[in-house]
């Protein structure tokens, strides 16, 4: 038996030859000096998601990056309609301000301050049809129509509440209806 006065690393137990246990034999690729990888592991079929250093969300399927351009071109189509509610808009907002007979530094404030609301709704609108559009149901957004539709009734929506704030555009208008 090994000296116990030694400390463990150095001490070395010595075990008797076994009949048929031997040194294994060699393959015939052996080189000195060169390590035996042995054969090459079959991948797995399963994939897990997996979280990258810097994000908490679990990676999606590496998509291309798009060029500003390719996003810029999404939000361009349909703004035919954003535009025509904001002009429908302007006409109205200048019957309505034409008609106050004032200053017009007040109704001017009041409309940039209803196109920027028009904008945050856009951008409200834009966010909502990802979530849903995109994440929920798996659909791949082709432009910007939606949101810009939604503007647009919104626009079309403060250009009315303009002329109904007009007195000469509201009896013209129970003239008309019979009212």
């Amino acid at each position: 038996m090994a000296d116990q006065t030694q400390p463990w690393a150095e001490r070395t137990v010595e075990v008797p030859p076994q009949p048929g246990v031997g040194v294994p034999p060699q393959r015939d690729a052996f080189r000195p000096g060169v390590a035996s990888v042995g054969r090459p592991r079959t991948p797995r079929t399963e994939q897990f998601p997996t979280v990258g250093a810097d994000e908490h969300t679990w990676n999606e399927p590496a998509e291309p990056r798009r060029p500003m351009s390719w996003h810029l071109a999404q939000l361009r189509q349909g703004r035919e309609w954003s535009m025509a509610g904001a002009l429908f808009a302007f006409v109205c907002w200048g019957i309505w301000a034409i008609s106050g007979r004032g200053d017009l530094g007040a109704p001017l404030l009041t409309f940039v301050l209803s196109l920027l609301v028009a904008v945050g709704l856009f951008a409200l609108s834009r966010l909502i049809g990802r979530v849903i559009w995109e994440r929920q149901l798996g659909r791949v957004r082709r432009g910007a129509r939606g949101a810009h539709l939604v503007t647009a009734v919104f626009l079309v929506g403060v250009g009315v509440a303009y002329l109904q704030q007009t007195e000469w555009v509201v009896s013209v208008w129970n003239f008309v209806t019979g009212n």
